[in-house]
């Protein structure tokens, strides 16, 4: 639960003041011997932590979700297996798993989604990567298009859906191969472009160092460039951009 949060369940009588304050006052962390969960993410940066599922033994990754599902109400990870999914499943109902992205959470329902970020990827096979960013985003409060399979070797494909791509606060570009659409696209809009590199491609892709090193030396302005294959990574950013980009426009209504 993030200061705004808590400020306002206070304001409407669902808590009292000293819920609130006693919420205030505990550590500004859950130390449970194997994880030390960071119970204030949410109110120094507002946003909530997440759990990157991989490689965590099982009993601790039961454990780490119960417990932040209880303290949020919703509970989010990634790079989480099948596996991970029917262990934690029958512990919280609500559990979802999408085998695309690898996303393992529970959201709150109703929740309120504001301004626009634009997922796009150069092939099918950068998905994955895609969906990983885009379900991010959506899970911290961002509207998302998608506009996948858009690569240069057939920019046709790309320049037909250029408008909706234009809209957004922030587009997220994510390619493998030689990385060139995050070029392309840093050519075309005024927001920021946020490049992804995926391993994706044959050997001299070099499991996306090539994407990444061309990424990095675009010619371009506006980009930004995260690691390989790190959906979450440009998902988060994203949504920070178009959380400043929907404050101005709150800021110009008044």
């Amino acid at each position: 639960m993030d200061t705004k949060e808590l400020l306002e369940q206070v304001k409407e009588g669902r808590i009292s003041v000293e819920e609130a304050e006693g919420f205030l006052r505990r550590e500004p962390f859950e130390d449970m011997g194997f994880a030390k969960l960071d119970s204030h993410r949410a109110v120094r940066s507002g946003f909530p932590e997440v759990i990157f599922c991989s490689g965590k033994p099982d009993p601790f990754l039961k454990e780490i979700y119960v417990r932040m599902y209880k303290e949020n109400g919703e509970v989010f990870g990634t790079r989480a297996s099948q596996h991970q999914y029917d262990l934690v499943r029958p512990l919280i109902p609500s559990l979802s798993y999408d085998p695309v992205s690898r996303i393992l959470k529970a959201e709150k329902e109703g929740k309120k989604r504001e301004g626009l970020i634009c997922v796009c990827t150069a092939g099918t096979a950068d998905i994955p990567v895609a969906e990983e960013a885009a379900q991010t985003a959506e899970y911290f409060g961002a509207r998302v298009n998608r506009v996948f399979d858009v690569g240069v070797s057939g920019i046709h494909r790309l320049l037909s859906r250029l408008e909706v791509i234009q809209k957004a606060n922030c587009v997220v570009a994510v390619a493998g191969m030689e990385g060139a659409l995050a070029s392309v696209l840093g050519g075309l809009v005024s927001n920021p472009v946020i490049a992804v590199p995926t391993s994706v491609g044959y050997g001299a892709s070099m499991h996306g160092l090539s994407a990444l090193l061309t990424m990095i030396n675009s010619c371009a302005n506006g980009i930004a460039v995260v690691n390989i294959d790190n959906g979450y990574g440009a998902g988060y950013m994203a949504t920070q951009i178009n959380r400043l980009a929907c404050r101005r426009e709150g800021k110009e209504d008044d």
